[in-house]
């Protein structure tokens, strides 16, 4: 079970943004870079002045990134701006994006910084595993239990909690820990679709 379940419901919603940004001419990929840099201005900000009070940025600038993700992929499919361009931008900017955002837990008190660098790559490889699941039978996964909308869910909600109450930044290792065998888990979750039915068991 993963949030990705719950995206056409999402996308329902902003079809008519859609429609208003098609009328004036955004492209799909306009909207994939504004969401990269709106993820590395505040990734910046965060790794700069890494105050607990400032993470209250991650779960707002989280939930916009969710919606700007899914307003280009909308414009691509439904408005015919589907392009080779925009599929390396959306996937290197999906990587890109979640790097300059989950960075910052590595400048929090109480957080271990390999640790951080290990749940980043582990990130990583469940994007890297979604894409080779699509090399090998043409369909790319998104299988969880940590996929980007239930990372993006998961440490926003993070994010808000040691903004609200600090203190609880003590249980940040223990967050990244479980974050890390989520991550891991999906990998293979993601490699085991790809794969016929008797070799992924």
């Amino acid at each position: 079970m993963t949030l990705y379940t719950l995206k056409p419901v999402f996308q329902g919603l902003l079809r008519p943004a859609m429609f208003w940004l098609n009328r004036r001419q955004v492209t799909a990929n306009h909207v994939t870079l504004a969401a990269v840099g709106l993820s590395l201005v505040t990734g910046a900000a965060l790794v700069l002045f890494p105050c607990p009070g400032l993470f209250i940025l991650l779960p707002v600038v989280l939930f916009v990134r969710m919606a700007l993700n899914a307003l280009d992929g909308m414009l691509a499919r439904e408005c015919q701006q589907q392009s080779r361009l925009g599929a390396m931008l959306n996937e290197t900017g999906d990587v890109l994006s979640d790097i300059a955002l989950y960075l910052p837990f590595i400048a929090l008190p109480d957080s271990n910084a390999p640790l951080v660098l290990i749940m980043l790559l582990c990130m990583v490889m469940t994007e890297f595993c979604g894409l080779l699941a699509q090399t090998l039978n043409g369909a790319r996964s998104y299988a969880g239990p940590m996929g980007k909308s239930d990372r993006a869910f998961a440490f926003g909600a993070w994010g808000l909690a040691i903004s609200v109450w600090p203190p609880c930044g003590q249980w940040n290792n223990a967050v990244w820990a479980v974050a890390i065998v989520l991550l891991i888990w999906t990998s293979v979750n993601r490699c085991r679709s790809a794969l016929p039915g008797k070799a992924a068991k």
